[in-house]
Order: C-alpha cells, then sequence, then structure tokens
C-alpha cells in the first residue's frame, strides 16, 4: 500500500505536469501550481511511512500476535512516559504480570484514527473499536497495535509503539525483569537497550 501510494501521488505529479505542459497555454500554470505542489508533498510524505513499515515487519519476525481486551489507554500526558507522546496503551510486563507498562504512539504521524478513539470525550461506539486489540512486541521495549478488522479476524490501522518511561529513578531493563534473551530479542528489532545486568539510565 505504501508503494501504491508513492507511486500513485508520483503519477499524479508527472499527469499534471505533462497536461499542463502539453495541452494548455502557460496562462493556466497558476491554477495548476497548488495541485502540484499537493501532490509532491504527499509524495514525500509517503517515502516517511517506509521506515515505520519496515520496523513493523522486523517486529512482527521476532514476536507473535495477541489479542487483548480492555486495555488501559489514553489521550493525555502519561506521568511516567517522557518526550513526545500522543496516546498510549498500558501493558502486562512479560516477567511481572501485575506490572503495567506504558507504551506510546512517538509522533503524531498517521495516529488520528487512533486519537479520535482514545479522547477522554470519545463517544461510545469509537471507544468500542479499540476496546479490543491486537498486539505484538514487548512492552519492556517496543510495541505494535493494532485494531480488529470488522469481523475480529485480522489486524488493521498498525502503528508502531515506543518505550519512553521516565528514568530518573535509575530503572533499567534488567529492573523489569529482562533476562538476556529478551534484551537480544529486541535488538533484532533494532533496539538498543541497556545490558540487563547493569542498572544504567539508557532508553531504547
Amino acid at each position: 500500500m505504501n508503494i501504491a501510494g508513492l507511486v500513485g501521488w508520483l503519477a499524479a505529479w508527472i499527469g499534471l505536469l505533462a497536461v499542463l505542459v502539453v495541452f494548455l497555454s502557460p496562462g493556466f500554470a497558476l491554477l495548476f501550481v497548488p495541485f502540484l505542489l499537493y501532490s509532491l508533498y504527499r509524495a514525500v510524505i509517503q517515502l516517511r511511512y517506509f521506515p515505520a513499515t519496515f520496523r513493523m515487519r522486523r517486529i512482527l519476525q521476532a514476536y507473535p500476535w495477541q489479542i487483548l481486551r480492555s486495555v488501559p489507554s489514553g489521550l493525555t500526558k502519561h506521568p511516567e512516559v517522557v518526550g513526545s507522546q500522543y496516546g498510549w496503551f498500558e501493558f502486562s510486563n512479560p516477567a511481572r504480570p501485575d506490572q503495567r507498562l506504558p507504551l506510546v504512539f512517538p509522533e503524531h504521524l498517521r495516529t488520528e484514527w487512533w486519537s479520535r478513539r482514545l479522547a477522554p470525550r470519545a463517544k461510545p461506539e469509537l471507544k468500542e473499536q479499540v476496546e479490543t486489540v491486537w498486539f505484538a512486541g514487548d512492552p519492556r521495549f517496543i510495541g505494535l497495535i493494532a485494531a480488529p478488522t470488522p469481523n475480529g479476524r485480522a489486524p488493521r490501522r498498525l502503528h508502531v509503539l515506543q518505550q519512553q518511561s521516565r528514568t530518573e529513578d535509575g530503572h533499567s531493563f534488567a529492573d523489569w525483569g529482562a533476562t538476556p534473551e529478551d534484551v537480544e530479542r529486541g535488538r533484532r528489532v533494532g533496539i538498543h537497550p541497556a545490558r540487563p545486568d547493569a542498572r544504567s539510565e539508557e532508553t531504547p
């Protein structure tokens, strides 16, 4: 879909330019400029989707999908998170199920659909659409969130979530029960966390 979108916007830009040059007089140039600029802008934006898509693929190669229900979430700023955040979900720590760790949307790109459903005043029918979510990842490192299709048989609206919890208390991945195997799996996804046998203030 990303490739199709990129090709489509580039084709639109080339087509508009060809129509302007071949079939129309220079007097129509000002009418076409906004459309040419917009199609070029969308092609550049489409390129920004590719790094996230490749990371999604790596996450799914390392972690299986889970179907989770009633996952705590919000759009307001999470108190344990630093840096930019545009919504969050809390997942159980695999090593300590009674402990919940937040993962966040680190940027607003393509988060509009989720934001409308995580908003405090979202309508019940919208909130219901994220009552059940698909999740792949480890909340100590990184995750991939998705909403179910209407029939519930497949994920859609995929988005990468990141771990950005506070570190001023000296938390390390070892404090969250991460083993060397857990850390190695995180590295395969592209995360470079602290060593699990040493206290550190590094974050992924």
